[in-house]
């Protein structure tokens, strides 16, 4: 199992480079089932979980070739209406293929999902949404079983934002007879991503960038070439190494748009933030601020996040607190930090965190993907030498991390297990 080596060093500097959103990438494949023929992706970084999902695509009859940064995704021969286990049961986002298949298939029997260890995450937004729109759903063995002879729209009403659910919903619902309006739907820029590639296949969505979606059901969508949109959860992971260093580090290819509660907090640790068009400079503090911080839905501050700025607050001068309301149970990275001499103490979905002067060097383990990342920063800062195992989180979610902090001046070796 591979793992990283890390020799602290705060002297970052230069610029570094964003990929292709791993999250705005997944449910846009799944998308690609609706419309038959070649649809293509660009900038689609190399993560496993594309590849996981690549694989998921394939078993379903579709032709999926990666090459450099291009995807193209034929959907032209689809037939096979299962999701297995053993995928679905790698990552979350193959719930994904719900939607699409019922719309086009009339049936899908999909797993139930698996991924990251963050606490319960039920899918039950999604299946009362399908059902809405006249899908039959029987839970067997695992399994969600959806049938449909019939798409129709209906008026739904989401009890809680959710990105997943607001996903598949529009894509079952593209197809539908008749309008389809969503309530209370997310907003975050992986729906609107996801909203621009229907409607470029023919769909007819209006309401982007707010909490009502309206659909009106087309008879069929046709094959695309679409570019991603940046992702801005590696934007702000970066963005944390370039606070934490002793100089300016510029994070480049990214959409200042998408981060403007990370911005916010960013300030309020005191940083100096020189924002353009597609790229930001931070320019560090001397002296840490203390801050504090909610996770939200879009554009709220994002849970995607909390475990990065809490190896801010580590080094800050005086007390931070960090609430995630998205996923109470996500911060298995606590006790990890702490073993970097970090001072952390945890009550239930909220962490109090006292900033120390220095952290130092020790043997950690990832126990999901962005604890992963905030790993990795903490051992670039830390004093000595931190060895961070269970590194395929982080190959989830992040094109060659450590190539990419090296270029900055990082010091991260990858150790073949």
């Amino acid at each position: 199992m591979d793992s990283f080596k890390i020799t602290g060093n705060r002297n970052l500097s230069g610029t570094i480079e964003v990929s292709g959103a791993k999250n705005a990438i997944l449910p846009v494949m799944a998308a690609c089932l609706l419309a038959p023929g070649k649809s293509v992706l660009r900038n689609v970084p190399n993560l496993i979980d594309l590849k996981t999902m690549s694989h998921l695509l394939r078993i379903i009859g579709a032709r999926v070739e990666h090459v450099g940064s291009t995807m193209t995704i034929d959907a032209s021969d689809i037939c096979y209406i299962e999701a297995p286990y053993e995928l679905v049961s790698q990552m979350r986002a193959s719930i994904y293929v719900l939607g699409p298949l019922v719309a086009r298939l009339k049936e899908a029997r999909v797993s139930f999902p698996g991924g990251c260890a963050i606490g319960t995450r039920p899918v039950d937004l999604h299946l009362k949404a399908l059902e809405a729109l006249g899908v039959d759903i029987a839970i067997d063995h695992g399994y969600i079983h959806a049938k449909a002879s019939k798409l129709k729209g209906a008026e739904i009403y989401f009890e809680k934002s959710s990105v997943g659910a607001t996903i598949n919903t529009l894509m079952a619902a593209v197809l539908a007879e008749g309008q389809t309006r969503l309530l209370n739907a997310a907003m975050e820029p992986e729906v609107d991503s996801t909203i621009d590639l229907l409607n470029k296949m023919g769909a007819k969505i209006e309401g982007k960038g707010s909490t009502t979606l309206t659909i009106q059901g087309v008879e069929n969508l046709f094959p695309v070439e679409m570019t991603m949109i940046a992702d801005r959860i590696e934007a702000g992971t970066f963005l944390i190494a370039g606070a934490l260093s002793t100089s300016p580090v510029t994070v480049a290819n990214c959409n200042p748009l998408h981060l403007g509660s990370a911005l916010e907090k960013l300030r309020e640790a005191g940083c100096e933030l020189l924002v353009g068009e597609s790229e930001i400079t931070v320019h560090p503090p001397k002296i840490i601020k203390p801050f504090s911080l909610i996770t939200l839905p879009y554009p709220g501050f994002p849970t995607d996040l909390q475990a990065q700025f809490m190896v801010l607050a580590t080094l800050a001068e005086g007390m931070s607190f960090l609430e995630d309301t998205i996923f109470p149970d996500r911060f298995m990275h606590v006790a990890e930090l702490n073993r970097l001499q970090a001072d952390i103490r945890l009550n239930r979905n909220i962490a109090t965190v006292k900033g120390v002067a220095k952290l130092s060097g020790a043997e950690v383990m990832a126990t999901d993907l962005r604890a992963s990342a905030a790993l990795v920063l903490a051992g670039c800062v830390a004093e000595g030498e931190t060895i961070v195992s269970r590194i395929y989180h982080i190959d989830r979610g992040y094109d060659r991390i450590e190539e990419k902090l090296n270029s900055i001046g990082a010091r991260i070796t990858r150790i073949n297990g």
